[in-house]
């Protein structure tokens, strides 16, 4: 819509409005979307999440613990959806080793927290979540801020490291008393998964090499720049995604990743990332901000912490029942304008609003991760609310704080 309503509006020519759906974020994403289509093609995903629960043992809340791990690092890197979706069944066959009666905690709070890391991994990193992406790309263009894919790991990092505990301690210890018994067949379930996989394919290996050369040249890139001076995130995730099209796995000339395989990108997030900069940076120009921000000073006065309080709650609820990533990208730009009428940074209230987006713990419709574990038919709605409101709860007190005094500071 940016590009059609805003040319014939006469706001923007379409050069102008077409130019952010060739954002750096959009190919940050693009080479992560290919890396992670290199993982499922190859299953090395599933060799992950397998050995990581095979390390953990068999006791029923220390294996909710290793799938929460494993679900939490591989949303990190590539899609909750995806990794959600290749979880599920494996879970399902773990949990039918349990009895009716603790099983069916074992197996809701598995469930549970399958859906539940996956959202709280993706705020780790910076491809971790689209809403992630989009507050990058937002603060370096309109609020003069440069988000690197290191600087996000020292906002989402912690979050994520702070918040996985106490998500497994509710699940595990509050809201759903597994047993502490080990779990009888639960390695060799484990174990004839990892045969079922066979041995390590060079197909794995191509794409775990990719994968760390990516994250190692992300994390030195300061470095890195002296010799390169030119060098982006973006144009590193690229480069990923191409590497992949070149290395072979075998004599017979396939490679790591083909066309068929790259065409599953989810292009749609990819159109919606332009739509909502396109949109930012209108409203950026021609002083929508500025409007906004005026007509809003009689609610000044509150403390920044209530006000960053308010708004993470806000977010937090609201995108129960819709996307996060166009939540993101309609209250962003509407936030950073009210900030200085509300007394704060516009970053105090743009990481908030960007983590809290990605929160959603209590409805089927909130997040894809919560639908499919719902779609297992084992997770009733009153058991995924009950849940979820806690988790919510813990969310917004979290966020707001380590927003408030520890993350926002830091670009102020």
């Amino acid at each position: 819509m940016p590009i059609v309503v805003l040319p014939l509006s006469g706001a923007m020519g379409i050069a102008s409005a077409a130019a952010p759906y060739a954002s750096p974020l959009i190919y940050l994403f693009l080479g992560g979307f290919l890396l992670a289509l290199s993982m499922q093609r190859w299953g090395l995903d599933r060799r992950i999440a397998l050995l990581t629960l095979k390390f953990v043992g068999t006791r029923p809340s220390n294996m909710i613990g290793g799938f929460m791990v494993a679900t939490a690092v591989m949303s990190a890197c590539v899609s909750n959806t995806a990794t959600v979706a290749m979880m599920v069944p494996i879970a399902l066959r773990v949990s039918s080793l349990v009895g009716d009666g603790a099983g069916g905690n074992f197996r809701l709070s598995l469930l549970l927290s399958i859906a539940y890391a996956a959202s709280i991994g993706g705020l780790a990193t910076i491809i971790g979540s689209p809403p992630n992406g989009f507050l990058a790309q937002y603060a370096g263009e309109q609020l003069g801020i440069e988000i690197t894919f290191i600087g996000w790991l020292r906002i989402g990092l912690p979050l994520t490291v702070i918040f996985l505990p106490i998500a497994w301690l509710l699940l595990t210890r509050v809201l759903f008393q597994v047993a502490r018994e080990p779990l009888a067949g639960g390695q060799e379930l484990v174990q004839s998964q990892l045969r079922e996989l066979g041995p390590v394919r060079a197909g794995e290996l191509v794409t775990l090499f990719t994968f760390l050369l990516a994250v190692a040249c992300w994390l030195t890139r300061p470095a890195l720049l002296r010799f390169i001076p030119s060098l982006t995130d973006a144009g590193i995730s690229i480069a990923a995604g191409l590497l992949l099209f070149v290395l072979p796995v075998n004599r017979h000339g396939v490679r790591a990743l083909d066309w068929k395989t790259a065409r599953r990108v989810p292009w749609g997030i990819l159109v919606l990332f332009g739509g909502g900069l396109s949109l930012a940076a209108a409203m950026g120009d021609f002083g929508v901000g500025e409007l906004i921000g005026s007509s809003a000073r009689f609610i000044g006065g509150l403390h920044p912490l209530w006000v960053v309080f308010a708004v993470t709650l806000g977010v937090i609820f609201l995108t129960e029942l819709t996307s996060n990533t166009a939540t993101v990208a309609t209250l962003v730009p509407l936030f950073t304008a009210l900030a200085p009428s509300l007394g704060v940074h516009a970053i105090q209230l743009a990481i908030p609003t960007a983590l809290a987006a990605s929160c959603a713990f209590m409805l089927p419709v909130a997040t894809p991760p919560n639908a499919i574990v719902f779609g297992s038919g084992y997770v009733p709605v009153p058991q995924m609310m009950r849940a979820g409101v806690w988790l919510n709860v813990v969310a917004v007190l979290l966020i707001s704080l380590m927003s408030h005094f520890i993350i926002a500071p830091r670009f102020l």
